[in-house]
Order: structure tokens, then C-alpha cells, then sequence
């Protein structure tokens, strides 16, 4: 199964977002991630959409999404040509003994501390989807209680960068 990371440039009307969803699910394609938000134009929002399938399902998502009244354009955000990040926010209970080191992997992948109290501590990082997972599998061996990513945001580059 490949992946792909579309960037669609869609009207910023109600029922957008339900029009795009309800495609996926009439055909019975998965959604691996989906954000969306304004842009710097207030009539457009951006959607992020990563999807995953063999090269036929994958161009017929294309295709059909092209077919949406509300999309105005679709750009598949290829590595090397686009900036793709993501957020995550993770809880981790902890004691006095593991907090240090908790705070020094962190530091490590360039993560934030945006919380800390007598039993937990609260990491912020953004990077890309390789750089969290490697991050969650150095924290097996602490209590995660709680961990939210909001899922694959990207922009192609400009030419020259």
C-alpha cells in the first residue's frame, strides 16, 4: 500500500468538509489523517488529507475529489518538494526520578514542556510523522496517559529552497 498527501484548496463554505468525508466513505476509502483550516484568503480553507491505497484507488481519490464543486485545486504534497508537519500533545505520568529524563528526551527532539505538575508531565512537538513515532516508541517504558496528533498539515516548496 502506497501513501499520499494531498493539499486541496477548497471553498470555505458550510458543508465542505462533509461533501469531502462523505466521497470517502460512499466509495469505502480510508482517511489516515485529515486537517483543515482558513487560509490566507478568508473565502478558501486548506485541507491536509492523507490517504493510503494501491495506484488505482489513489488516482481515483484524486480524480473524484477533482469532481467536488467546492475543490478548487489538489496538490499532492511529495517529499522532498513540500514541508509536511504535525502536532502531538502527550501527557506522561511521571515521579521525580524519571521527570529529568523525560525533559531531556524531549529536549533531544526539540519538544516543549507546555505543562508540569506533581505527577505528570505534558510535551508539545511538531515534526514529522517519523520524528513523533520515534519519539513514542523512546517513551515505551513510561506511563503515557494521554497523547492527541493532530494529523498531517503541509505546503509545497517554492522553487529554489
Amino acid at each position: 500500500m502506497k501513501k499520499m498527501v494531498l493539499s486541496l484548496l477548497v471553498d470555505n463554505t458550510s458543508g465542505v468538509l462533509a461533501r469531502v468525508a462523505g466521497l470517502f466513505s460512499r466509495r469505502g476509502y480510508n482517511i489516515d489523517s485529515l486537517t483543515v483550516g482558513i487560509t490566507e484568503d478568508p473565502k478558501f480553507s486548506r485541507m491536509t488529507v492523507a490517504v493510503s491505497g494501491d495506484d488505482l484507488i489513489l488516482s481515483q481519490i484524486k480524480k473524484q475529489l477533482l469532481k467536488l464543486e467546492d475543490v478548487k485545486t489538489i496538490t499532492e504534497l511529495k517529499g522532498g518538494e513540500s514541508v509536511v508537519r504535525e502536532l502531538m500533545l502527550v501527557k506522561i505520568l511521571t515521579d521525580m526520578t524519571e521527570r529529568q529524563q523525560i525533559i531531556s528526551l524531549a529536549n533531544v527532539f526539540r519538544a516543549q514542556v507546555v505543562d508540569v505538575s506533581a505527577d505528570s508531565v505534558m510535551i508539545e512537538m511538531t515534526g514529522n510523522t517519523n520524528k513523533i513515532e520515534a519519539f513514542i516508541k523512546l517513551l515505551d517504558g513510561f506511563r503515557i496517559s494521554e497523547m492527541v496528533r493532530t494529523g498531517l498539515t503541509g505546503l509545497t516548496r517554492t522553487a529554489g529552497e
